[in-house]
């Protein structure tokens, strides 16, 4: 096993926040040149940071980005079919060369970020298809070249992917606006600000349903409603239908009140809250992945370069290595999300002020305070005050879903669950406590994949965001939804095939 390296994170600043985005670092050792589906990936997270959907359209994005990569790339592989072609498109043996997948990668790869981050076009995917000598201009459909494979199989998906139930044209609403919902979801709860505080109309609240939050995003006041409220609608990749796994999270929640695991759920809590660690707060804000990252999802698609240098992957190895893994990550967030607009769970930032108000309660008081006394009605989650709790539903965990199909597809793709990459944070580099928070550096270290998704499932409880319920079955439903679609992905790698010579997955 390697020992944690020593590279330090990154901040960039996010309006008038900073918040924290960390470079999971590899061995000096294993230094390569990125291939072109890594140059790909790349360009398609700075997407992400500089796009404002949420983490379910970013699983979604992903996805098909990878799905054109790696139906462009399959084109010139021997055994591989393509997701809408099957093998129609198979080019000859004397055909199959570097230089001709990474043509049909890279234009398949720009069709796709473009239409899914039109706004990065100029900046990112222009300038990358510059240096990699390829002509955007160039729309040949002509399936004999390598241009033309990757035009059509793009064009194609996307065709297919523009009437999946995401609405990411905004063409199902009048507004127009991308991703918009156009199936009348309205919150019981009218929004609030946070804290909820003492003087709260609590006798009119419904403690068993989410609550919109009224917050300054550090440019302006915004009260987002239920981001992804229409995702179960949304065409899935492996699952046979949206709710398949409905019916495993329904056995175990969400806690309804006033049931006895309502108020120890809650309890829990506000105990992790008094007692935070420094460890425990750097673990939080590691894992917020708030706006202006690469979200729960393409925190997964960081840790598979670090698996692509680790293992000196080739072009063919991650043709099919990102596309397994982002069609996880694409149903994980479909799965999440229909249990998150089914059960429309309360979140610790409600439900806490309301079970603990008028009542005195040992918790965080907010940067730099530490553990104070407080009413329990001005209980805060230890995230910026900037983005206090994300604009959706708490059961089940979206960060423990995505996490665990991620760690099951990198487990399985090796052969083994071992990981090996770690983050330093200097000290007083915490965003939510600068200067102060560390006070000696710490480092956070996964020696299996299965660490990393535990650690960013529990990192949701450190940081008072979900209730141990929705993280545990949010873990529990990504690890299925992962087996899942790693059995179809197989099957489009080998054709139905078992080919032990063929590259990819041991």
């Amino acid at each position: 096993m390697t020992n944690p390296c020593t590279c330090r994170f990154r901040l960039r600043n996010a309006v008038a926040v900073a918040l924290a985005i960390l470079s999971i670092c590899a061995l000096p050792t294993l230094a390569q040149s990125p291939n072109v589906v890594v140059q790909w990936n790349d360009a398609a997270l700075q997407g992400v940071r500089d796009s404002k959907i949420g983490p379910p359209m970013v699983a979604r994005a992903l996805f098909i980005v990878h799905n054109c990569v790696y139906d462009a790339w399959a084109a010139y592989d021997r055994t591989a079919v393509g997701t809408v072609f099957g093998g129609s498109l198979r080019r000859p043996i004397s055909e199959r060369t570097l230089a001709n997948k990474n043509q049909a990668i890279s234009f398949a790869a720009y069709r796709a970020a473009v239409d899914l981050f039109p706004g990065d076009k100029g900046v990112v995917f222009d300038a990358l298809m510059a240096s990699l000598g390829y002509d955007i201009n160039d729309n040949s459909t002509d399936t004999t070249t390598a241009t033309g494979i990757g035009n059509v199989t793009c064009d194609t998906i996307l065709a297919i992917r523009h009437n999946d139930g995401s609405n990411q044209l905004g063409n199902l609403t009048a507004s127009g606006v991308p991703y918009a919902d156009y199936t009348g979801y309205s919150p019981v709860n009218p929004a609030t600000t946070v804290p909820l505080g003492t003087g709260y109309d609590y006798a009119s609240l419904n403690p068993n349903h989410w609550q919109p939050l009224t917050y300054f995003n550090g440019t302006m006041t915004v009260t987002p409603s239920f981001v992804g409220a229409q995702w179960y609608k949304v065409t899935p990749f492996a699952m046979r239908a949206a709710d398949e796994f409905v019916p495993f999270s329904a056995r175990f929640g969400p806690a309804l009140y006033p049931s006895e695991i309502y108020k120890s759920q809650a309890q829990a809590l506000i105990a992790i809250s008094a007692g935070l660690t420094d460890t425990q707060k750097m673990i939080a804000e590691y894992w917020t992945n708030g706006p202006r990252t690469e979200l729960p999802p393409g925190h997964w698609d960081l840790f598979a370069q670090f698996v692509s240098t680790r293992d000196h992957h080739t072009v063919d190895d991650d043709a099919k290595m990102f596309f397994a893994l982002t069609a996880a990550i694409h149903d994980a967030g479909i799965a999440a999300w229909v249990a998150k607009r089914l059960f429309d769970s309360v979140r610790p930032v409600t439900a806490i002020p309301f079970l603990f108000h008028g009542q005195t309660i040992m918790a965080w008081g907010g940067p730099f305070m530490g553990t104070v006394s407080m009413d329990g009605g001005n209980w805060i989650p230890y995230q910026p005050s900037t983005f206090p709790t994300p604009p959706f539903p708490e059961y089940i965990s979206g960060h423990s879903t995505f996490s665990a199909a991620g760690a099951e597809i990198l487990r399985r793709w090796t052969g083994s669950d071992n990981f090996g990459a770690s983050v330093t944070f200097d000290s007083g580099s915490s965003v939510v406590e600068p200067g102060v928070t560390p006070a000696t550096p710490i480092t956070l270290y996964w020696a299996t994949f299965t660490d990393a998704a535990n650690q960013a499932g529990i990192s949701r409880r450190y940081g008072g965001i979900h209730f141990e319920r929705a993280d545990l079955v949010g873990r529990a439903t990504g690890r299925l939804v992962g087996a899942q679609a790693w059995g179809k992905a197989l099957r489009y790698f080998r054709d139905a095939r078992h080919d032990s010579s063929a590259p990819g997955p041991r």
